[in-house]
């Protein structure tokens, strides 16, 4: 933008110049823009009321002074900006318009602010006899957009943060079910055996019936002393029979009981878990104090009921792997419809830590079952005291 001053300075008609001066000075002055002029040498010929309000002067003061010297003298950081490097001065200087949003004025209390000005050259035809300088105060925008790039950076940072987590626990997802695939699959491999086991007691019970069968079809062929000490034989391999057909009752039995305990489907969650208790506790030999109470009444849907059951197995698992405990307190307890379940011992204890470790995946299997129900599991543990599991499960749903 050329600012041609034949064309501002001199009107066409004299006459009106009275006029134009008096309207140019009120269009100067009723801007919130800060306005000044400079001429070749950087010497002040006007600035208006907000711009010499900017720079906390009064505009008869400024007047004549080298504006770069007064209020343009130095970067944000003290240095000094040199003249010969003043945008302002060599955008007239070449005859060229510039615009900057990223340099400071400086107050006359000292203290710098940011701006963004825009320097034109006013010309008298072909000569360049200064330029005509407009100004804002940027700090409110500055600030709101620091503000902005700070929350877009915490934003950021946030969700860098997330990512990292989400990542951690899907690795952490992974490995559990690995694990849990692992488990299943030792799990399959010992009851396939047990089941083999007792496929091998059913050929050998095969067997002594075709025996006696054979036996028995040839009887009549003996004589009577003979036939007498065959019964013998026959009576004898019965009851050998009877010891097989027992065990094999009592095995089978114990398979299904692991696989899902028949009395949890007929006498209900609070005797299942009163039963496993007391089974637990004879089979570790470990001293029992048990105490349920608030269940009368109560009862949880099926999956609620499976995953409680085999939280609580966990529990008295880990007991098992970990604890070398003598005693162990059970207490169950149904109050303001929440289920609190405690299983503490007397062990060896363990650093909080180890609960946390990404191997874990006992205690992550206990918690992503009871954060299924919107549960919890608390642990609390020392080195030498002990351990105590405590799982919290809301029963809003009973």
């Amino acid at each position: 933008m050329h600012i041609d001053t034949q064309q501002v300075l001199t009107p066409p008609n004299a006459a009106m110049e009275p006029v134009l001066q008096k309207q140019l000075a009120l269009l100067l002055e009723s801007t919130g823009e800060g306005i000044y002029g400079i001429d070749m040498e950087g010497r002040c010929t006007f600035i208006n009321r907000a711009g010499a309000n900017m720079i906390g002067r009064e505009p008869e003061e400024v007047l004549g002074c080298n504006m770069h010297e007064l209020t343009h003298h130095s970067h944000p950081d003290g240095q000094p900006y040199a003249a010969h490097d003043c945008a302002i001065f060599n955008a007239f200087r070449q005859g060229l318009p510039c615009r900057i949003d990223t340099e400071v004025f400086w107050h006359r209390d000292h203290h710098c602010f940011p701006v963004e000005y825009s320097s034109y050259p006013l010309m008298d035809g072909d000569t360049v006899l200064g330029a005509v300088i407009t100004f804002v105060d940027i700090t409110e925008r500055k600030r709101a957009a620091d503000a902005l790039q700070l929350a877009k950076n915490e934003l950021e940072q946030r969700v860098s943060e997330r990512t990292q987590e989400l990542s951690v626990a899907l690795g952490q997802l992974r490995e559990l079910s690995a694990y849990s695939e692992n488990v299943r699959e030792d799990e399959r491999t010992r009851i396939a055996r047990e089941v083999h086991d007792e496929l091998g007691s059913l050929v050998a019970l095969k067997m002594d019936v075709n025996w006696m069968d054979k036996r028995l079809s040839e009887q009549q062929q003996r004589t009577p002393h003979e036939a007498e000490a065959m019964r013998t034989r026959l009576r004898s391999k019965c009851r050998n029979m009877s010891g097989l057909i027992e065990r094999a009752v009592d095995n089978v039995g114990r398979i299904i009981t692991d696989l899902r305990p028949s009395i949890l489907d007929h006498q209900g969650l609070w005797a299942a878990l009163e039963w496993q208790a007391h089974e637990f506790a004879q089979s570790a030999e470990l001293a029992l104090d048990w105490d349920m109470q608030g269940t009368d009444g109560v009862e949880l849907p099926e999956p609620e009921a499976m995953a409680v059951f085999r939280i609580f197995q966990e529990m008295l698992s880990n007991v098992a792997r970990h604890a070398q405990a003598t005693a162990l307190t059970l207490r169950i307890q149904v109050e303001a419809e929440v289920l609190t379940i405690s299983v503490q011992d007397n062990g060896c204890g363990a650093n909080a830590l180890a609960f946390e470790a990404p191997t874990a995946y006992g205690v992550m299997g206990m918690r992503e079952r009871a954060r299924h129900f919107g549960g919890q599991l608390e642990i609390s543990s020392q080195i030498g005291l002990g351990s105590a599991f405590t799982l919290r499960l809301p029963l809003l749903k009973i």
